[in-house]
């Protein structure tokens, strides 16, 4: 039976509305797998002592905190998918929160996991305190406050189990000081180090940093003022980029991660409404823009086209110049009217958490990448990171088999985790309306200035 997904609300006169999309059989049938196998990573890598979640795998190291937000909100999915039972759920979900409660919080700069509420970006994965000398980092402790705040409305029923993961959630988002961190009012920093003080970057222009906002604005104890979303939109790339009329920011994860939780279907703040767009019409063009210059393939990589496209923040073959042509390890690929970054490294995850706004050329990727590449690209956990069929230079460096094109041998938990949630979102809406229920994102939008839609 075919279900019908009209993704985006009927907006008031004057809005762009696309067309509804149409799931087929085949369509869910390729979903259910694809969810399954994505939702393992998160079920089977995780430490089920204190629910930190593997950076990566099979190779691992070190836990990420986002990855942790993206996890808790997976188990949901896994609930609602029957992969898993609630009370198993709401166990794992219980641990993690009581971990990060309870973990130490303080300026020194080692055998601590935090401080003034928010956490370092990676942990050790057995005794959760900071890796190495990385930073306090405020959008990755905002991506798992997504998933903490997810638990928070989900786990609603008056049993001790659920009753605690609501009030550790509560105590957690609660701790974070969001005023502390604004060294260049009203702008919030990008992170803090004990060794040097706070991070020279704010969060300006356009990018993942949406949640981040909605979060500090929406805090019961440490907000930010309300001064800080006109400055942020204020600082906007609007351009036409590859005949697509939209906020710019080239890798596609900055117009995923706010979405995998928050709503921006027929709610606008002042800016967008000036625009006539909504923020899910404006990640819908950036996925078209996306696909447009791969089509065109300027640079002239290998199999790009039709349904094989995407470019995101993910792993790459190796730094390094070969022939001409300048490859790179971990980085943020993307393009936009700002700038172009393409080494020929392709992420099934640009186009898995595009999902929900683009389904019509989202699907037939997946779908074509899986079957044109097999084993090569997806595995137990799902799609493997990234790709490059152009990258065929042999290297004892390059993290994947290279001779006939590289692929990555790693799952990141950063992109398994949107894949999984806009798959369900696309679906059912399930993640959004859990999340148009929690207070604390309803009153950050609201002090945003959001109205309209689902906030009436």
């Amino acid at each position: 039976m075919k279900t019908t997904l009209f993704f985006f609300l009927a907006l008031s006169i004057g809005f762009a509305q696309p067309k509804p999309y149409t799931l087929t059989k085949t369509d869910n049938t390729f979903l259910d797998s694809l969810q399954r196998d994505t939702f393992r990573f998160f079920w089977e890598t995780t430490n089920p002592e204190n629910g930190l979640v593997p950076d990566r795998a099979p190779r691992t190291g070190f836990a990420s905190i986002a990855a942790v937000g993206f996890g808790l909100t997976s188990y949901l999915v896994g609930v609602e998918r029957s992969y898993i039972t609630r009370q198993q759920a709401a166990e794992r979900t219980v641990k993690t929160l009581r971990f990060f409660a309870k973990a130490p919080q303080s300026d020194k700069a080692t055998n601590v996991t935090g401080y003034q509420g928010f956490f370092y970006h990676f942990l050790d994965m057995k005794t959760g305190e900071r890796f190495k000398q990385v930073e306090l980092s405020t959008i990755d402790t905002a991506l798992l406050l997504g998933g903490i705040l997810s638990a928070q409305t989900y786990f609603d029923k008056n049993t001790p189990v659920e009753t605690e993961i609501r009030q550790l959630a509560e105590q957690i988002y609660k701790r974070v000081d969001w005023t502390w961190i604004q060294p260049r009012k009203p702008f919030v920093s990008m992170g803090w180090h004990p060794e040097k003080g706070f991070i020279d970057a704010d969060w300006k222009g356009y990018n993942e940093a949406m949640l981040l906002y909605v979060l500090a604005l929406g805090s019961p104890t440490h907000p930010v003022g309300p001064e800080v979303w006109s400055a942020w939109t204020k600082s906007y790339p609007w351009a036409t980029f590859y005949d697509q009329t939209h906020v710019n920011f080239d890798p596609l994860f900055g117009h995923q991660y706010s979405h995998c939780w928050i709503d921006f279907r027929g709610i606008h703040d002042d800016y967008m409404r000036s625009k006539g767009i909504d923020y899910a019409e404006n990640s819908r063009r950036a996925t078209y823009a996306n696909r447009a210059y791969c089509l065109k393939n300027p640079a002239k990589w290998q199999d790009y086209g039709p349904t094989i496209w995407g470019l995101t923040a993910c792993d790459g073959p190796k730094d390094t110049t070969v022939a001409g042509r300048t490859f790179f390890s971990y980085r943020a690929r993307g393009t936009a009217s700002t700038q172009i970054v393409d080494d020929g490294t392709i992420a099934p995850t640009a186009t898995g958490g595009s999902l929900a706004f683009a389904p019509e050329i989202c699907l037939p990727a997946l779908r074509a990448m899986k079957t044109k590449y097999g084993a090569k690209l997806y595995g137990k956990y799902g799609f493997r990171d990234a790709f490059n069929p152009t990258y065929r230079y042999r290297s004892e460096f390059a993290n994947g088999p290279t001779t006939k094109g590289w692929f990555d041998i790693d799952y990141l938990g950063i992109d398994q985790g949107p894949i999984l949630i806009m798959a369900e979102n696309l679906r059912s809406g399930f993640i959004w309306n859990l999340m148009k229920k929690n207070p604390h994102i309803r009153k950050g939008l609201q002090r945003a200035g959001f109205t309209g839609g689902w906030l009436k």
